[in-house]
C-alpha cells in the first residue's frame, strides 16, 4: 500500500509541476489555455477558477498530463481570439512555453535537494571498509579504515567529502564518465572517527573500468562497497547456516581460518568467496570461525550455502553481517543549501545526458533504462526510509523527467524546440509532411524505449 501511495504521489507531483510550467508561461505570454489535465482518460474531478477560461481536470489514469491551448491547427478560432492562439505567438513565446515544462522539473529538483540540505540528513561517515580484493581501490593502496576528507577528478579542485554518500556519488560519476578520482585520506579510528592528522593522496583509476552499467558489479570493480562497520553478527534467520553453526546476534567475528577479520565488509567478502570456483556442489566450503561472545572466545564451524547471482555462485549464511556504520549529520546553510541543490541538479542532469548518449552509441548497457515498476519499487523503499530519502528520490526522478523531455524527439518538448530552432535558422516552419514523418519516427523510438524499460523492470523483478 505504501509503495502504491508513494508512486501515485510522486507521479502526480512531478506531472503537475511539469504541466504547470507550461501553463504558467502560456498565461504570462497571453495565450488562452482551455484545459489543464493531470492524467488521461475519464475525468475523476474537474473545476474552474473564477474569471478564468481554463478547465482543470484530474484524469483516471495518472500516467501523464497535458495543457490544451487555443490553436488554429487543432480547431477553428474566432477572429476576435486569434491573438490568443498558440500558433499566432512569436517564436520566442512558443519556445518559452515548451521549455517551461522541463525547466519546472529541474527547478523542483533544486528546491527538493535544497530542502534536504537545509533540514540535514544522517549519513554514514566516509570511513572506508576493506576494499574488494583485486579491485581498483585495493590497487590504489587502500586497506580499510581510511577517512576520506577530500575528493576531486583530474584537472579539478579537490572538494570536501562530508559523508560516504558524497563519496559514492563521486565514484558513480567517475566510473560512468571514465574519469580518475583523487582522494585525500587519513587513517581513522573507525569507532570514534578520530585521525592522527597525517594525510596522503591516492588515485583511483576509474577510467580503466570501461563501465557500461551502473550496477552492483560496477562498485565491486571499484572496490568500495560501503563504509566501515564492526564485524558483528546481526539478525540471524531461523534454519539458516548461521543458526546451524551456533552463531548468535552480537557475536564479534575475529578470525576466519587464518585470516584476521577487521570489518564487516571484509567478512562479507570472505563469506561470498566460500563458493570457490565450484558451482556444481550444493554447499560452499566449510570455514572455521573464531568469535567473541560476552568476552569469551569461541570456535565454530560455519558452512555457507551457495546462491546464484547471475553467472556467479556466492556463499550466504542467512544473517545480517556488520554493525550499523558511524553516522554524521550533513546540513547546509540557506545559501549553501540552495547552491548545492543547483550543483547536484546540474551534475545529475549531465550524467543522465551522458548515459543516454552512451546508450544510443552502444557504449553503455540498455539495462540502465528503468520503467514504472522500478520507479514504483524505489518510491516505496525511499518512503519507508523517511521523508528526506523520499525527497531525494523525487528530486532524482524530477531531474530525469526534465532531461528526458528535452531530448530532441518530435513527440517530446525537446522535439518541438528542435522545430523552433529550424524555424529560427531558416525563417520558415517545418512542413506538415515532414512533421508527420518525424512524429511517427519519434513515437516509434519512444515506444521502443518504453518497451526496453518495461522489459528491464520485469527482468529485475524475476531475477
Amino acid at each position: 500500500m505504501l509503495t502504491l501511495l508513494a508512486f501515485v504521489v510522486a507521479l502526480g507531483l512531478l506531472i503537475a509541476v511539469h504541466e504547470y510550467g507550461h501553463y504558467r508561461v502560456a498565461v504570462a505570454c497571453g495565450i488562452k489555455v482551455l484545459k489543464f489535465s493531470i492524467g488521461f482518460g475519464k475525468p475523476v474531478y474537474s473545476w474552474r477558477l473564477k474569471n478564468r477560461p481554463t478547465e482543470f481536470v484530474i484524469g483516471m489514469l495518472p500516467l501523464g498530463g497535458y495543457v490544451k491551448m487555443l490553436d488554429e491547427r487543432e480547431a477553428p478560432v474566432e477572429p476576435s481570439e486569434r491573438h490568443l492562439a498558440f500558433n499566432n505567438q512569436s517564436l520566442k513565446s512558443r519556445a518559452a512555453v515548451v521549455a517551461a515544462g522541463p525547466a519546472a522539473n529541474l527547478l523542483l529538483a533544486i528546491v527538493l535537494y535544497a530542502i534536504v540540505n537545509w533540514s540535514g540528513l544522517e549519513e554514514p561517515k566516509a570511513i572506508l571498509a576493506s576494499p574488494v580484493p583485486g579491485s581498483v581501490a585495493e590497487q590504489a593502496g587502500l586497506r580499510g579504515q581510511e577517512l576520506v576528507q577530500q575528493a576531486g577528478f583530474d584537472g579539478e579542485d579537490l572538494q570536501p567529502v562530508r559523508s560516504f554518500e558524497d563519496l559514492r556519488w563521486k565514484l558513480t560519476q567517475g566510473a560512468l564518465d571514465g574519469r580518475d578520482l583523487h582522494l585525500v585520506v587519513s587513517k581513522a579510528d573507525a569507532r570514534t572517527g578520530a585521525t592522527d592528522g597525517a594525510t596522503r593522496t591516492v588515485l583511483l583509476e576509474l577510467g580503466k573500468l570501461d563501465a557500461v552499467e551502473a550496477d552492483a558489479q560496477l562498485f565491486r570493480k571499484v572496490g568500495i562497497l560501503g563504509p566501515w562497520t564492526q564485524p558483528v553478527m546481526g539478525n540471524i534467520v531461523a534454519g539458516s547456516p548461521a543458526e546451524k553453526a551456533g552463531l548468535r546476534s552480537g557475536d564479534i567475528v575475529q578470525r576466519v581460518g587464518r585470516l584476521d577479520i577487521v570489518d564487516g565488509q571484509q567478512l562479507r567478502e570472505v563469506i561470498r568467496s566460500s563458493a570457490g570456483s565450484s558451482s556444481a556442489s550444493l554447499a560452499a566450503t566449510a570455514q572455521t570461525w573464531q568469535v567473541l561472545r560476552a568476552g569469551q572466545s569461541l570456535t565454530l564451524q560455519v558452512t555457507p550455502e551457495l546462491r546464484q547471482e547471475g553467472a556467479l555462485s556466492v556463499g550466504k549464511i542467512g544473517a545480517y553481517v556488520g554493525a550499523p556504520p558511524q553516522l554524521v549529520t550533513v546540513r547546509y546553510g540557506p545559501l549553501d543549501g540552495l547552491w548545492q541543490g543547483a550543483v547536484r541538479t546540474w551534475e545529475v542532469s549531465l550524467l543522465t545526458l551522458k548515459m543516454m548518449g552512451k546508450m544510443a552509441l552502444g557504449q553503455a548497457s540498455l539495462k540502465n533504462l528503468s520503467g514504472p515498476l522500478t520507479i514504483a519499487e524505489y518510491a516505496g523503499k525511499s518512503a519507508s526510509m523517511g521523508w528526506t530519502t523520499y525527497l531525494l528520490f523525487l528530486a532524482l526522478i524530477s531531474v530525469s523527467l526534465g532531461v528526458l523531455n528535452l531530448l530532441p524527439l518530435p513527440v517530446l518538448d525537446g522535439g518541438h524546440l528542435m522545430y523552433y530552432l529550424w524555424e529560427a535558422v531558416t525563417g520558415r516552419s517545418v512542413s506538415e509532411a515532414w512533421m508527420d514523418k518525424l512524429q511517427r519516427g519519434g513515437v516509434a523510438i519512444l515506444l521502443a524505449m518504453m518497451a526496453i524499460a518495461l522489459f528491464n523492470d520485469i527482468s529485475r523483478l524475476l531475477g
